[in-house]
């Protein structure tokens, strides 16, 4: 008898607990019903229907999120706002629901509540209302003062701003000094726009100095003119300076020719005169012309960029000594990535170095996952090693993080089909989590299937060793089904795709580049007739399958294009066939590895690499083993 009542009271505790379970979900659902009901109240502008609604939600995750939707239409109730702030004041709507409030505030005129209310911002709005406020509240010297860092800029500032600048414009503070500044800072961000604002400060004489001086900004041919020698002023040899700037961006050549025989003709700082020599030895090293290291070399190594192209301008003339010059021209820190240690050993060996010392180096830069460990382990004739090393993290952490407020909402938002609003209370959840709960973070992302977001996530955690959270294997079957159609490795295919999209089939970029591999829908309409395929519609691009196999079909064309070569098709499908023909060396071949290093945009650089990489750890991935580094860069032929 006494183990029959101890069976039932284990069943009774089992089915407690299903019951509890579903009451929760039932609560939930009917919260959901609720929340969306309150929603629409708020759309009406029903009050009294609101209230008595959301009542009975404040124990839902997004009764902030409803209380933040109802206030920021409302924010005449400062009892109500300073309540939420109180109370909600650690969520992300706090933070908007201020921002609103505070710019409520400066429109009304109420300057002591603001100042009262306002926290350090990096909107240059708020800081603007909030150095008006002093300004209007008996501190003007202070807020001018401020007012000072925010005119010098070359960006036009918002409207929140204009008060405290015109103050600023009026006052004896704004000098000729921060006038002409701030007219140079304009044309160097190409704002002609504020320049020519800017100009209506200045006296008579500099406003006809920087009329002509615009004049060269639009047409830096002017400096050309004979005439221009005989406008002297103050400013003629920074005008003359600027002129060539322009210049050097579409004709570097001519740039160069007409600074090198006119520079001693004007009186020009030398700290313009750094900055230009820098810009046009830069502007031959993305020219790929061999005479960029003549010039790079002679300027100091002050900032990483030059330190850079001086390594690359040696590479494009393939002097070996000059490319040994530049690696020790690298800081230490530099000197100790993979990327320029590969070139070290590179330079060892090309040079007749240490032959012992070349590949100690090569064995230590293999082990790093980037190209350059790949390019290594190939040199030392090493295997290539994938370290996978997955971030462990318990069912009972996983729960627990799930259950803690700020992730409860992200998954409420997600359940909701509000997937942009998710993702923002996502990313201001994590904000506050160490680097090790910022692991745990990515791998409850990855059991949500949220995928971007947890490969995402684990570089906010600055942990790399996770490759199935990394790299994750979704939509394979479209890739081997397409590879296999065009005679791919579906490695590339899974490269090109990590790389385009994180594998995020509804990821669509700042230029309307659509789905897993990002394709345009200019160049998806051609697909379709190349394919002999009705076009459906933009949006189809997102259907995995439809995306797959065009952006399959567009790597296979371009593959044919140049040969086979996958480094020069690869960059190809980031910067476009036309300028990769631009690229391509002009008398001789030139080795995969030192094209790859010079190419001209930093974008595709890193494109590249970080494609052809990624294709060897898909490939280690999915025991595929067919692609060699030697077989997958051979020299690059003349164009």
């Amino acid at each position: 008898m006494q183990k029959i009542n101890h069976v039932y009271s284990i069943l009774s505790l089992i089915l407690l607990f299903f019951l509890s379970g579903q009451v929760h979900g039932d609560t939930l659902d009917r919260q959901r019903h609720d929340f969306l009901q309150a929603e629409k109240f708020i759309a009406q502008n029903d009050e009294s229907a609101y209230l008595d609604i959301s009542t009975s939600l404040k124990d839902y995750p997004l009764f902030p999120y409803l209380q933040y939707q109802w206030l920021k239409d409302h924010l005449e109730q400062t009892s109500k706002i300073m309540q939420f702030l109180a109370i909600h004041g650690d969520t992300r709507y706090a933070g908007l629901l201020r921002s609103r409030w505070l710019n409520y505030l400066s429109k009304h005129e109420r300057w002591l509540d603001f100042l009262q209310h306002y926290q350090a911002s990096d909107s240059i709005a708020l800081r603007c209302q909030y150095y008006w406020a002093s300004y209007k509240t008996g501190h003007q010297y202070e807020a001018l003062n401020e007012a000072k860092n925010l005119w010098l800029t070359g960006d036009s500032q918002p409207e929140e701003c204009q008060s405290l600048l015109s103050a600023l414009v009026i006052s004896p503070l704004l000098t000729d000094e921060l006038i002409w500044q701030r007219f140079e800072l304009a044309l160097k961000k190409d704002n002609v726009y504020l320049a020519e604002y800017v100009q209506r400060f200045m006296n008579e004489s500099d406003r006809s100095i920087a009329s002509f001086w615009l004049q060269v900004h639009k047409k830096p041919a002017l400096i050309i003119d004979g005439s221009f020698r005989s406008k002297q002023n103050k400013f003629q040899g920074r005008i003359f300076a600027h002129g060539i700037d322009r210049m050097a961006k579409d004709d570097p050549d001519w740039a160069i020719l007409l600074w090198d025989s006119g520079k001693n003709n004007f009186n020009i700082e030398e700290s313009v005169a750094h900055k230009l020599e820098r810009r046009l030895g830069i502007a031959l090293g993305l020219k790929k012309d061999r005479r960029a290291y003549s010039r790079l070399a002679q300027l100091p190594g002050i900032d990483a960029e030059l330190r850079e192209w001086k390594v690359r301008s040696a590479l494009l003339e393939q002097n070996w000594q000059h490319v040994a010059s530049a690696l020790a021209g690298l800081t230490q820190e530099e000197q100790r990535q993979p990327q320029w240690q590969y070139w070290q050993a590179r330079a060892l060996v090309a040079s007749g170095g240490s032959a012992l010392a070349a590949k100690d180096i090569y064995d230590k830069v293999a082990e790093d996952r980037s190209l350059y460990g790949i390019l290594a382990a190939n040199a030392a004739d090493k295997a290539y090693r994938v370290i996978d090393k997955p971030v462990i993290a318990t069912e009972d952490e996983l729960d627990a993080l799930s259950r803690e407020k700020e992730f409860k909402a992200a998954k409420e938002l997600d359940l909701l089909n509000r997937n942009m609003e998710a993702q923002r209370q996502w990313w201001f959840a994590i904000k506050k989590l160490s680097k090790l709960k910022r692991m745990t973070a990515a791998k409850l992302a990855q059991k949500w299937h949220w995928v971007q977001i947890a490969i995402m996530t684990l570089v906010k955690a600055d942990y790399w060793d996770d490759l199935s959270l990394r790299f994750p294997l979704s939509y394979l079957d479209h890739v081997q089904d397409n590879a296999y159609r065009q005679n791919l490795d579906p490695a590339i295919l899974l490269g090109l795709m990590r790389q385009e999209s994180m594998l995020n089939e509804n990821a669509m970029s700042a230029v309307g580049a659509r789905g897993l591999m990002q394709i345009m829908p200019k160049t998806g309409r051609q697909i379709a007739l190349e394919l002999n395929e009705k076009w459906q519609s933009e949006s189809n691009l997102f259907n995995p399958d439809v995306n797959v196999r065009y952006g399959a079909h567009y790597y296979r064309q371009l593959l044919n294009r140049y040969h086979g070569h996958i480094a020069l098709a690869t960059a190809a499908y980031n910067a476009g066939p036309g300028r990769v023909d631009n690229w391509l060396p002009q008398d001789r071949p030139l080795s995969a590895d030192i094209w790859i290093e010079t190419i001209p945009f930093k974008e595709t650089r890193k494109y590249v690499t970080s494609v052809l990489s990624y294709t060897m750890i898909y490939q280690n991935l999915i025991h595929s083993n067919i692609l060699k580094v030697k077989n997958l860069l051979p020299d690059i032929p003349p164009g």
